[in-house]
């Protein structure tokens, strides 16, 4: 079996299919594409023009969780759970994973202080469901690795790049969420899931977007003070309680 993995050098998704691969041991090619340039023939084999696609022998699989899937279902190390139950739970919140994705897309995309403080309002409230979530670690199941772990790793790998850029209070008070993101950042399959020149692309990529993050890089605007965190915690709390912070806005 050949497995080819069209890939775009930042992004999430992409990484997502890349670590569940090391994980399996399997052995795949891969190839990034320019999708501000998308070639005719990575259209032809992507319905949606999206990465990530992976070619199985010359037949093109496309969306990240119908790869995960297909993944579990014909590689070894199997990193979904036994019980039927437990893996619904685990779906759930993969889901939950691409939902802290559409946030952090629109923290970096924020067009002023005022947006980008409600993006950390709304990211707080994620990790703050995911705190009280996880169990005694490593990982999000405890001590076996699965698929929610493969989807959190690309998620915590933007914040080593925010975290130089200021301090914005996302994971203040959240230890069981820092301890798992440190066990995530020195798992080899996530390391490796990306390009050793991901943080320089990750930045020029923001400086180009022109928001208020962008500002930020460029005149090293100030950072998140004291108050600012905890007036976005409290919006946080207040959307946790509400069940508001499960679902992504559509």
């Amino acid at each position: 079996m050949s497995l080819h993995l069209i890939s775009h050098a930042l992004c999430p998704y992409v990484q997502r299919a890349a670590i569940s691969l090391i994980e399996k041991g399997v052995t795949f090619e891969r190839t990034d594409i320019d999708l501000s340039n998308k070639p005719d023939w990575f259209l032809a084999i992507s319905p949606l023009g999206k990465t990530p696609v992976l070619v199985v022998d010359g037949a093109p699989i496309f969306e990240s969780a119908v790869i995960l899937e297909y993944l579990e279902d014909t590689q070894p190390h199997a990193l979904h759970p036994h019980d039927a139950l437990d893996r619904a739970r685990h779906r759930a919140w993969i889901e939950f994973g691409s939902a802290v994705l559409n946030d952090i897309a629109g923290f970096y995309s924020a067009p002023d202080d005022k947006a980008l403080e409600a993006e950390v309002a709304a990211l707080r409230a994620k990790f703050l469901r995911l705190d009280a979530e996880l169990v005694e670690g490593p990982w999000f199941d405890g001590h076996r690795f699965s698929l929610v772990d493969v989807v959190f790793g690309p998620v915590f790998r933007y914040f080593d790049v925010f975290a130089a850029i200021g301090e914005f209070g996302v994971f203040t008070g959240l230890a069981r969420v820092r301890a798992w993101r440190h066990e995530l950042e020195r798992r080899v399959s996530v390391k490796n899931a990306v390009s050793e020149d991901y943080p320089t692309l990750l930045r020029d990529f923001i400086r180009r977007r022109n928001s208020y993050l962008s500002q930020i890089m460029q005149t090293g605007g100030p950072k998140k003070t004291v108050t600012q965190v905890r007036s976005a915690d409290r919006r946080s709390l207040d959307l946790v309680l509400s069940g508001r912070s499960t679902e992504p806005d559509v």
